[in-house]
């Protein structure tokens, strides 16, 4: 039956997310930061998540539980995977890094079990630069077990430079960073602990002195990289996200109604981004997330019970941005985020989740558009896979409520 061929597709499609423990906006990323701060050397912080390093949420809380001998050992044991995985070159060569510190999260059981909390352990390297001046490159193979994206970014203090880039995954090299000129000139002076060969754990590093710091940046370079972070957000990490605007994508096939409902949902989940960023208002996990998926979940229902885009409608797409965008600031914690230019920001990362959600329209109406105006599309097409988004936002929702209250 060609006619049930595209809902049957996209319902398939749907339902493949079903038994995902999907959370909002569940942004995991990595961060390498190289800073060349002394003559000769580099300093290397890498924050990560070593759930899938160490097998289950279980195991990192034990690690983050045990003795400070115990630690160095796990984590001893987990550096060649790591370093294999994020590989600094100087040319061709990799650098060996030499571990200096180590910073595991200290949590509950249940956070580090929950998805929608942050659990970077950091690990701070030197390592010894070459003879050779060949431009510095992050080498990231496709068998590394890191969380995509991985935010790279290279600072020479002295000359006040700060680069920050994020490779996506299937992305296996940085673009090349020619340092040669600006970094500080290496002398005869050596320095202690760099030549070791095996990992050593000494005294902690300065807090600052090797950050995500785009503080620094012009907002030429923060607009761009912030546009890419809110497209990644929605697309592929925004699975939530996504349902939510097929929801209102299936009220009616119209560019005016498309428009005015994510006008007013991006209006909405920008305005509790900021003030959640800047500290006004928030909620905890264990509230929000529920209520975006029960959010999915009405506004699917609602195109089968009421398809009329009317002030109620808008009102209730404008609540429900306000929680999303408290799922977006929960998710986004860690992320750097300036104070100075926070608008430019604030900006590029709420247009690239705009570019996102067009994304995500342009590949339903590609689906399903050419349809639209059959007497047969809101019967076969809108109604099935609105009640299919309804089930999983409902799924979900359940789900959440029994992960988070289900254990007390």
């Amino acid at each position: 039956m060609p006619r049930r061929i595209p809902w049957i597709a996209l319902f398939a499609c749907v339902l493949g997310v079903l038994p995902q423990r999907a959370w909002s906006h569940d942004m995991t990323f990595t961060q390498v930061v190289v800073t060349f701060d002394r003559p000769g050397t580099i300093a290397v912080k890498i924050d990560l998540d070593l759930t899938a390093l160490l097998g289950s949420p279980e195991g990192y809380f034990a690690l983050s539980a045990a003795a400070m001998d115990a630690q160095r050992k796990t984590i001893e044991r987990l550096l060649p995977t790591i370093t294999a995985g994020l590989q600094v070159h100087i040319g061709e060569p990799q650098l060996q890094l030499v571990l200096q510190s180590f910073t595991v999260p200290r949590l509950s059981a249940a956070d580090f079990d929950d998805p929608g909390i942050d659990k970077f352990t950091t690990l701070n390297f030197i390592a010894v630069l070459p003879a050779r001046r060949d431009p510095l490159t992050l080498v990231v193979p496709n068998t590394a077990q890191v969380a995509y994206p991985v935010a790279f970014t290279v600072q020479i203090p002295s000359a006040k430079i700060s680069e920050t880039t994020f490779m996506e995954e299937g992305t296996n090299e940085s673009d090349p960073f020619d340092w040669a000129e600006a970094a500080p000139q290496p002398d005869s002076t050596p320095v202690a602990g760099a030549a070791a060969v095996s990992p050593t754990v000494a005294p902690p590093a300065p807090a600052n002195s090797a950050e995500l710091n785009v503080e620094t940046m012009p907002w030429t370079r923060q607009l761009p990289m912030y546009l890419r972070l809110g497209f990644h957000h929605i697309v592929p990490e925004g699975t939530d996200h996504i349902l939510f605007v097929l929801g209102l994508f299936f009220l009616g096939i119209t560019w005016r109604k498309l428009l005015f409902q994510t006008s007013v949902f991006t209006v909405a989940h920008a305005t509790t981004l900021f003030l959640s960023t800047y500290g006004i208002f928030s909620l905890p996990s264990k509230y929000v997330e529920p209520a975006i998926a029960l959010s999915i979940a009405f506004i699917a229902l609602e195109n089968v019970f009421n398809p009329k885009l009317g002030p109620g409608r808008l009102a209730v797409v404008f609540c429900f941005g306000l929680i999303h965008g408290l799922g977006f600031a929960s998710s986004l914690s860690e992320v750097p985020f300036p104070k100075h230019q926070f608008i430019v920001a604030l900006l590029g990362f709420n247009f690239g989740v705009d570019f996102g959600q067009l994304f995500i329209i342009a590949l339903a109406f590609l689906a399903v558009g050419w349809w639209r105006n059959r007497p047969w599309f809101r019967a076969r097409i809108a109604i099935p896979c609105s009640l299919t988004i309804a089930a999983i936002g409902v799924f979900w929702a359940i789900q959440r409520l029994i992960f988070y209250y289900g254990r007390h």
